[in-house]
């Protein structure tokens, strides 16, 4: 089979939705499973004609025979393995955060093995939070943390046993449009409220690794392509910046919110020390300028909430 059949499980989020768009945009087909169905974000990034072109599957990621048939009957040659609960909706409901981390990892995992036949590449998110404070790894300090170490080990043991290679990928704070959910969101968050003039509070403070979703979607497409072997998990890479940096750039495209805007000075519980340099020496990746990706971001936001795109308050909550 010559022609490329994208899966991407989670492509209502974030970055599934950049991902998708991408794809579409370079004419491959693209598969997208996922249990919810707000199209929100796609059509914040997308037009009709984009949106028609994308082949859309309901299903829980826990349901092994459901995904199995996706993959079966659809010839699907690339996973990209997005779907999952993020730390606030774990902590909120701690067994069914483990049932989609867990399982969810675990029905890929085994669905991609029964058909290495047709497989040529799998990609997932890992996370940044595999870290703690101090930058040691495999000591997370939440429960979405030690998720994400397990999905590692999980990706290991297939790899090690039955041949199925993957990479995994740990994004740190992803911002863009259509980021408005999880931990890491409220510097988007502010980059929106700064569209839509309203005043924010940055969650958090220190310093963090940002990456634009765009960017992020193009490296995990480049990383199901990549056709590794073995099952190595790279730091994601971006641009290192202080809350204070990011709060400066958003003022730097909106003067006038200049004492509307702020942030808890509390630091996240995980480092901002990242070992790009490994994933690097694997592909090739690009991460736009913080100045620009701010000011997209925020352009795109006024666009969207002009031509009524966007439900602010939804997006903010």
């Amino acid at each position: 089979m010559s022609e490329e059949r994208f899966l991407v499980t989670g492509a209502l989020g974030c970055i599934g939705a950049w991902t998708v768009k991408r794809l579409v945009d370079e004419g491959t087909p693209v598969w997208t499973y996922d249990l919810g169905t707000s199209t929100h974000r796609l059509r914040l990034i997308m037009d009709d004609d984009a949106m028609a072109k994308v082949h859309f599957v309901t299903g829980d990621i826990t349901d092994f025979d459901a995904f199995e048939r996706v993959v079966a009957d659809n010839g699907i040659t690339h996973i990209i393995h997005l779907a999952a609960f993020q730390v606030p909706f774990v902590r909120a409901e701690p067994v069914l955060g483990a049932k989609v981390n867990l399982v969810g990892m675990s029905v890929v995992l085994e669905s991609a093995k029964r058909h290495l036949d047709q497989l040529r590449g799998l990609a997932y998110a890992s996370s940044i939070a595999v870290y703690d404070r101090a930058g040691a790894v495999f000591t997370p300090t939440t429960l979405y943390g030690v998720h994400k170490v397990a999905n590692e080990g999980m990706a290991r043991i297939y790899s090690q046993d039955y041949g199925l290679h993957s990479i995994g990928l740990r994004p740190h704070t992803v911002y863009g449009p259509g980021r408005d959910q999880g931990m890491t969101s409220s510097p988007t968050k502010a980059m929106l409220a700064a569209a839509a003039g309203r005043p924010y509070r940055i969650t958090f403070g220190g310093t963090v690794v940002f990456e634009h979703a765009d960017d992020m979607a193009k490296v995990f497409i480049d990383a199901a392509r990549a056709r590794p072997a073995g099952a190595a998990v790279y730091d994601a890479g971006g641009s290192t910046a202080s809350i204070e940096a990011i709060l400066n750039a958003i003022l730097q495209v909106a003067p006038e919110m200049a004492s509307r805007l702020d942030h808890d000075p509390t630091p996240l519980p995980v480092s901002a020390t990242t070992h790009a340099e490994e994933l690097d020496a694997v592909l090739t990746t690009h991460w736009r300028p913080l100045a620009d990706g701010v000011r997209d971001t925020i352009e795109q936001f006024r666009a969207a909430i002009v031509a009524g795109r966007i439900d602010v308050e939804r997006a903010m909550s």
